[in-house]
């Protein structure tokens, strides 16, 4: 069984997907940025059922780097590193403050940056490794209010993209999961734009963000298979898989849009290959199926 690193473990994806895991017979440690306040009861229940439970904050280099120190630490050795941690935003675009920008990007690209900085080198003096990422349906595609996010998670998947060819020699898979919308408590914490003055330019526009919310919230309460237990699923099971044929992504929905983004997914798969058959590096591509 594996010894996995869960980062964002207390959240919406991360619980469900610890106590599949661990039911499963892996070995768990996560990450919470703290474990007062409401990380508390999540994280409580995390332990009883066996996981290990270090604080880290993924925004600040020096915790990072202790944080993943403690937990292959705890976990005794590192065969699994998912960069879980994230945050949402929504709102129109232009109301969205570079300060608000920053504070997205620097969750869901720099610190996932930071994250495998602190964990690859033990990855790669082992020689062997597995690293999954939670990306989004909207890092393939942009919809309308989500631009910041979407633009974060686009980043991520392009920095994954390098990190799968540039770790494969090294023995470390990439694999990258894509969920659509949830009904979790990340909607709770997104960044929302604070600029009264540019929304009241916008007139009645101003208020089709929540409308679309609203509908959101309604389609996902009418598609009860659409739940974090389906990304639980869908790792425990890429998890089976023998190592170096796993998918690079797994598109996980319920809504009728991830075929979609399926068949999105399949040609630029073919594309890149083509092009690194051009190049003569196809081989950088070998750890996944």
């Amino acid at each position: 069984m594996a010894k996995v690193f869960i980062t964002g473990i207390a959240g919406g994806f991360g619980k469900p997907m610890a106590l599949a895991l661990l039911a499963k017979g892996h070995v768990v440690a996560g990450s919470v940025r703290s474990r007062a306040g409401r990380n508390a009861a999540t994280a409580a229940e995390l332990e009883a059922a066996g996981a290990r439970i270090v604080e880290m904050d993924v925004t600040a280099s020096a915790s990072t780097e202790a944080g993943v120190a403690q937990a292959i630490a705890a976990l005794d050795g590192l065969d699994v590193l998912f960069n879980n941690a994230g945050i949402g935003a929504y709102g129109i675009q232009e109301l969205m403050s570079p300060e608000d920008m920053t504070r997205v990007f620097d969750v869901n690209v720099t610190g996932v940056q930071r994250v495998m900085r602190a964990a690859l080198p033990h990855l790669r003096a082992q020689g062997r490794g597995t690293v999954l990422y939670t990306s989004s349906l909207i890092g393939r595609i942009a919809t309308p209010f989500y631009g910041t996010y979407s633009a974060s998670k686009w980043a991520l998947e392009a920095i994954v993209e390098c990190y799968r060819t540039e770790l494969s020699g090294f023995g470390i898979e990439s694999c990258i999961i894509e969920p659509g919308a949830m009904p979790t408590a990340f909607f709770d914490g997104m960044v929302a734009p604070n600029d009264p003055a540019r929304e009241g330019s916008y007139g009645d526009f101003a208020q089709v963000p929540a409308m679309s919310a609203a509908g959101l919230a309604q389609m996902l309460d009418a598609t009860p298979d659409q739940r974090p237990e389906r990304i639980a699923e869908a790792v425990v099971a890429l998890l089976d898989m023998p190592f170096g044929k796993k998918p690079f992504r797994t598109v996980v929905d319920h809504t009728g849009v991830g075929p979609q983004i399926e068949r999105y997914n399949d040609v630029l798969h073919e594309v890149t290959r083509a092009v690194f058959t051009n190049f003569g590096i196809a081989q950088m591509l070998d750890l996944n199926a």
